[in-house]
């Protein structure tokens, strides 16, 4: 038999269920015959399943270029049609049904639609479908953009909320997020102040650009030998470029700079690296962000209020800039202590081995990584090899069931863009509900978006006709395949970025309030990291980090006792040192954003000693020059990040610490917390769930736990 004849006779023993009939004559025929009837049944039967499996989603996977640009140019259209329909509406006519249920029908139905034309320029093997993903996302964005400044929709809106008609507390809320996100585009303006909003508008995102493009330019570089590289990894030397003399290229790219502030011996080349690093761009950056900032205080006061951190923080669960200074500095001080502790002996540290020469901010990774390497029985590199990419996911999963009463189950043959993909239906543990599906797409490969985060493919509504819309969560990650193709291992990072991506992921399987707008991750922006942040806490306990680990050549073997608590006693090093640096730039965002005419260059020079425990800036640099987070993003919210911590670690020691598997807890912070975000004001969310207001008190305490 040849080769071509055994695939072919392979192929036809798979297509018929493994049975080769051979024939001849008209029983051949009616073999085949019946063959290809019964082939025919069972492709219905399959497809039929699969759509049952994924019943519920009105997600789209594996739309062709033209496809995609069809559907968006579809979902354009039928926006128009709605928003078109309810602006038509007589003011003294206005009721909920005629205005609010068609506007939250259509977010509902239109969603997962939209997400399936933007979601494969992330993740598509394909190029033309990238593009034609990013096109599609431009043209709806775009017409989204139309619709925000739709004066007449606004206006009906507007007559339904000043009306008063009784509706229940959440579609109260959801009604007044749609007003609140046409009077934040301007739309209670006058014409005229509106079209300045507009051109300040337009300026802000021209210089916000021009900042960022200006530190992507960035093309410096030094040439150091061999001798001013001690200490940096082998590896790390051999991918990087040479000159004719044969002396290695130092950029300033964050990867460089790094590497070499946290693993050169030499003082003199981590001073002038970082030195160098903090004068990018120097003054054409500061005069630009100084710009931006009067800019961004114009549209504010145009909007009604008084600066633009105003603005930022009125939609935030910190509600004012006054609250977030008093979080941030409350912080600080109960850390002055410890923080000075660490510092003392960094400098300690540093003393014996370079001599008299003064402790600088570019010392503080080198020697933090030091003590740590003396003090801690931790190799990451050998830690790593307890973490194959099965046995973790297989432990997080574990940890989700127990907690929260999810139970995941694969579909075998769903339709996904790569073969990597695996979908699971996610089901209520103890009633067999379905909740929701969630697509993982957990390797690299090339034209993929390269970090993780989870999308929200399908938002949980309920819709017009009073069916419940289900929750569909996409995780992309960026594991790495080992050279056979098989799954590999994680560094400890990764595994706690997976179990960060995953709060994300059931916090929008979870999530069951009725109106898209305000459902799964579309919630508070100081909110949406608490259940990320808070389900890493599983990755320092020793019952969960053996439930995660197993030896890579013998799975039965997990992470021993030791390495457990050394990595628990790891997470806190040094820590509020760390958080001190953060806390001074949250505060220098939030100043810049709060009053007029700040000098950035000295602002930075007088808070750098206050929160840094007298270190200086070194001279001549200044993090305004090289601060994207204040300037696209994060702007006057740069603070949201500890924020999220601090009230994660409230949530995590009052109700877990004790029982890292405790159900009981995980249920009602799955139905108290995951379950109605969106629905209430958060604040009264995570108060409902903790029995009181949230503290700071346990992040700090946490902090202070494992002094060295």
């Amino acid at each position: 038999m040849t080769e071509s004849e055994g695939k072919r006779e392979k192929m036809l023993k798979e297509k018929n269920g493994g049975s080769l009939l051979v024939f001849t004559g008209g029983a051949a025929v009616l073999a085949i015959a019946a063959n290809l009837a019964i082939a025919a049944l069972r492709h219905r039967r399959e497809k039929n399943a699969k759509k049952k499996d994924l019943a519920g989603s009105k997600v789209r996977v594996n739309l062709s270029a033209p496809e995609i640009l069809k559907l968006a140019e579809q979902i354009i259209a039928n926006s128009k049609k709605v928003h078109n329909s309810v602006a038509t509406v007589p003011l003294d006519k206005v009721t909920y049904a005629n205005v609010i249920a068609p506007l939250a029908e259509l977010q509902a139905q239109q969603f997962p639609l939209v997400q399936s034309c933007v979601f494969p320029k992330m993740v598509s093997t394909r190029e033309d479908v990238r593009k034609a993903s990013a096109e599609a996302e431009r043209r709806i964005d775009d017409h989204f953009d139309a619709c925000s400044k739709r004066e007449d929709v606004y206006l009906v809106i507007k007559a339904f909320a000043v009306r008063g008609e009784r509706v229940n507390a959440e579609a109260k809320r959801f009604v007044q997020t749609l007003v609140r996100d046409f009077e934040r585009n301007g739309l209670n303006l006058t014409a005229s102040k509106r079209e300045e909003l507009q051109r300040i508008k337009a300026q802000i995102d021209e210089l916000s650009i021009k900042y960022i493009q200006n530190l992507n330019d960035e093309t410096k570089f030094f040439l150091f030998d061999e001798s001013e590289l001690a200490g940096l990894p082998s590896e790390f030397l051999k991918d990087l470029d040479k000159s004719e003399n044969g002396k290695f290229k130092i950029s300033l790219r964050s990867h460089h700079v790094a590497a070499v502030l946290q693993f050169c011996k030499v003082g003199t080349t981590r001073q002038m690296v970082s030195g160098a690093y903090g004068n990018r761009c120097g003054e054409t950056n500061i005069s630009i962000l100084e710009s931006l900032v009067q800019q961004r205080h114009k549209y504010a006061r145009l909007l009604g209020f008084s600066c633009y951190a105003e603005y930022a923080i009125d939609v935030r669960m910190a509600k004012t800039p006054k609250k977030v200074f008093e979080f941030l500095k409350d912080i600080s001080a109960s850390l002055t202590d410890l923080a000075t502790k660490e510092l003392n002996i960094l400098k300690d540290l540093k003393k014996k081995e370079e001599g008299e020469f003064p402790f600088g901010i570019e010392d503080l990774l080198y020697y933090v990584k030091r003590v740590e390497e003396q003090s801690y029985d931790l190799d990451f590199g050998e830690i790593k090899q307890y973490f194959p990419i099965t046995v973790v996911l297989s432990g997080i999963f574990k940890i989700v069931q127990d907690l929260f009463g999810l139970k995941f189950e694969e579909i075998s043959g769903a339709d996904v863009w790569h073969c990597d993909v695996r979908v699971f239906t996610v089901l209520d543990l103890g009633s067999s509900e379905l909740l929701g599906y969630c697509y993982l797409d957990l390797f690299s490969r090339e034209g993929k978006y390269g970090h993780s985060c989870v999308l929200a493919l399908q938002n949980s509504a309920l819709t017009i006709s009073g069916a419940n819309q289900i929750p569909v969560a996409l995780l992309i990650s960026q594991c790495q395949k080992e050279a056979d193709g098989s799954s590999g291992l994680l560094r400890f990072s990764e595994v706690v970025s997976l179990f960060h991506e995953f709060g994300h992921m059931v916090q929008q399987i979870c999530n069951r309030a009725s109106y898209t707008r305000i459902s799964g991750l579309c919630v508070d922006p100081d909110f949406v990291e608490i259940p990320s942040q808070l389900l890493e806490n599983w990755c320092y306990e020793s019952y969960s980090l053996k439930l995660i680990s197993g030896f890579h050549q013998d799975i039965t073997k997990p992470l021993k006792d030791d390495i457990c608590n050394s990595i628990k006693r790891w997470r806190t090093s040094f820590s509020a040192l760390k958080l001190k640096q953060d806390i001074l730039c949250c505060l220098f965002d939030q100043i810049i954003h709060s009053a007029d005419n700040i000098d950035v260059q000295e602002l930075f020079k007088h808070l750098h000693p206050m929160e840094m425990l007298g270190l200086p800036i070194p001279e001549g640099t200044n993090p305004a020059s090289y601060f994207p987070s204040a300037v696209i993003g994060y702007e006057a919210a740069c603070y949201s990040r500890i924020w999220s911590e601090v009230f994660a670690a409230d949530i995590f020691t009052s109700k877990f610490c004790n029982d890292v598997s405790n159900q009981h807890a995980g249920m009602q912070f799955r139905n108290k917390v995951l379950a109605t975000a969106g629905m209430k004001d958060p604040n009264d969310v995570l108060s409902d769930f903790l029995g009181r207001e949230p503290s700071i008190q346990a992040y700090i305490e946490n902090k202070v736990k494992y002094v060295l």
